[in-house]
């Protein structure tokens, strides 16, 4: 090791060592030592400058989700590393594996109330698995090693505070310790964990495989990487295919085998097909919405996950797996006796055929204002077959998971855990830098990109052709039918004012399309998705159009009349517009007939403000109801 490297330099060589090819963040002054080192090697690994530094941590989230690999943000002192805490809990609850460097004040002056002098590794302590401050040039290839092999190891976040002044010293003027052997370290995976004894792999196959149960398989982002074993598993066991969102692209939502996705953004025949499951397979994911889970003392359980601590967390578990999901599965399947009835399975898959052709109904619909799943529907039709989608968090999130319909090798995710806005323009940005050839979309909410719009000039600067679809309705879509349904209240405070975003994308050098008539969605996506470089379309929706579960409960229902009659100031039109969906998807076997009708009744009764009259005569003259 050169004695006249610089500390920094030294942490530059160590991320090539580790394959790392790409560098997410912004210069400031607490950096200044690590923006050198990276110039001396943009041979080697590439820097994009973004925008704000939360975009920063949401694109090394976004590129470790993408590719598997750990991904890497850079921020200065002070400022710039709180403002990487957001970006850095996604990776933390999702399980990304993230290495954060961010620099430091004068190795000698912190915690003299220096200028930007913040405490960064204390800042750190709760989202990082890793979290060190550098102490001298020699301390530098110790740290990023035991870092970035922590991130991976434990799939979270591995932090680095790195004081400006040392990022400057070299090997030379420092003094290793005599315990400190130079090269005793080194870049390297281990490897796959250990499979589970053959005894426990015994236990969960002679569960699985009694004669007469109905299997559910409920596969999550950790099966990432083992559709072949979970179909095989599936055709075996007679059993449906229950995907949790982060699990969207585990399974192709093409698949013969699924149902789609289940919880809040889910189909009707998963929900139901964990309602009526007396045994349950879960792969690689601890989905945190345990009402959806069957109940405790209902379903024999066995739990894959490569994290000890996840085995029980949100159902009673009879057996434990705890290894590597592909590896655990092909070992199953081998054990697993063919299961001759059929009939839970195409039960199923009746439902998931209905549901879908639900989906479409509710999509090609020519209202105006659009509705919004016009656009995920069309959009989910064009997509490359290798395509990879990150949606934003919002009433987005409910249509992409709905509409769009994964197949071949798309790729998907979002801000799973942490469910924060704002993410889905980063992790896009972050996909085409680490796949130039694959076609990148972002799904946002108007509410999502108005937080982080200055990206789209990132795409312009880095020749990233993202193309970003705008859902805009100008409201907190998400926030707004939460505080009706499960609250009973009015909405307030959600409304947003009105954001051009063609203008705004134009004046990042972006090209803006705009799209309001739903006959000419599907060809203006097309357009969109077949041009060169980044494109911005804006899809002006209607702002009424709810999100609702796949089974409304009573309760939601109740939830909802009350916050109109209590003062929702839109109530004429989303009460019509909940009546008219209701009469137009009552034809289909899917839909949960009996509670819409009874909301139906309610909301005709209340959303004039009270009244006895029906809904009819609660609307306005300009729109008749229509059958």
């Amino acid at each position: 090791m050169a004695k006249d490297r610089t500390a920094a330099l030294i942490l530059v060589d160590k991320l090539i060592d580790w394959g790392v090819d790409t560098v997410f963040g912004l210069p400031g002054d607490g950096i200044n030592g690590i923006m050198e080192a990276l110039r001396v090697r943009q041979d080697s690994v590439r820097f994009i400058q973004v925008r704000h530094e939360e975009s920063a941590a949401f694109m090394a989230t976004g590129y470790a989700k993408f590719t598997g690999r750990v991904g890497v943000c850079l921020a200065t002192s002070g400022p710039g590393a709180i403002h990487l805490l957001n970006g850095l809990y996604d990776a933390s609850m999702d399980g990304a594996p993230v290495l954060a460097i961010t620099g430091m004040q004068y190795h000698d002056l912190v915690g003299t109330h220096y200028q930007q002098d913040v405490n960064i590794d204390y800042l750190f302590q709760d989202v990082a698995v890793f979290n060190q401050r550098v102490m001298s040039a020699a301390h530098v290839a110790n740290l990023v090693d035991l870092g970035i092999r922590t991130a991976l190891a434990r799939r979270g976040v591995a932090a680095i505070a790195f004081p400006n002044d040392l990022q400057e010293e070299t090997l030379g003027e420092d003094q290793p310790s005599p315990r400190n052997i130079p090269g005793h370290t080194a870049a390297g995976d281990a490897g796959a964990p250990q499979l589970p004894p053959a005894s426990v792999l015994r236990r969960a196959a002679d569960l699985l495989g009694q004669p007469g149960h109905r299997t559910v398989i409920l596969a999550g982002s950790g099966a990432r990487g083992a559709r072949a074993e979970l179909e095989a598993i599936a055709e075996k066991l007679g059993a449906p295919i229950v995907k949790p969102l982060l699990g969207k692209d585990v399974v192709p939502d093409d698949s013969s085998y699924t149902t789609g996705g289940t919880g809040l953004l889910g189909t009707r025949p998963s929900v139901e097909a964990l309602e009526k499951c007396d045994a349950l397979l879960m792969v690689g994911t601890s989905f945190p919405y345990m009402e959806y889970l069957p109940k405790p003392g209902q379903a024999a359980a066995v739990q894959v996950d490569i994290d000890a601590a996840r085995v029980g967390l949100r159902h009673p578990v009879d057996v434990g797996l705890v290894g590597d999901a592909r590896a655990i599965l092909a070992e199953l399947l081998d054990l697993l006796p063919r299961n001759p009835d059929r009939e839970f399975l195409e039960e199923c898959q009746r439902g998931y055929a209905q549901w879908l052709e639900l989906m479409e109904a509710r999509a090609m619909r020519d209202d105006v204002p659009m509705k919004p799943q016009r656009v995920t529907w069309e959009l989910g039709k064009l997509l490359a077959d290798d395509a990879i989608i990150a949606a934003d968090t919002g009433t987005v999130t409910t249509w992409v998971a709905r509409q769009v319909l994964l197949r071949g090798n798309q790729r998907f995710s979002c801000s799973g855990n942490l469910a924060s806005m704002a993410n889905a323009l980063p992790y896009a940005i972050a996909a085409q830098a680490a796949y130039p050839g694959r076609q990148c979309v972002a799904v946002v909410g108007d509410g999502g990109l108005s937080m982080l719009m200055a990206e789209l000039a990132t795409c312009v600067r880095h020749q990233l052709p993202v193309k970003v679809i705008v859902v805009k309705n100008n409201t907190l879509g998400m926030i707004k039918w939460e505080q009706m349904v499960f609250l009973g209240n009015p909405e307030y405070g959600v409304e947003l004012q009105p954001i051009d975003f063609v203008k705004v994308a134009e004046a990042c050098g972006v090209r803006g399309m705009r799209i309001e008539d739903p006959t000419t969605c599907g060809p203006q996506l097309a357009e969109a998705l077949a041009a060169d470089g980044p494109v911005l379309v804006e899809a002006v929706v209607d702002p009424f159009e709810a999100p609702m579960p796949p089974k409304i409960t009573p309760e939601q229902a109740l939830h909802m009349a009350e916050s109109l009659a209590r003062g929702e100031p839109n109530r004429e039109r989303i009460g019509l517009t909940l009546f008219r969906d209701m009469i137009a998807e009552s034809a289909y076997p899917s839909s949960p007939a009996g509670v819409a009708a009874r909301l139906a009744d309610r909301l005709g009764r209340m959303v004039g403000g009270g009244g006895d009259q029906n809904v009819a005569g609660a609307l306005p003259p300009e729109e008749p109801p229509q059958d």
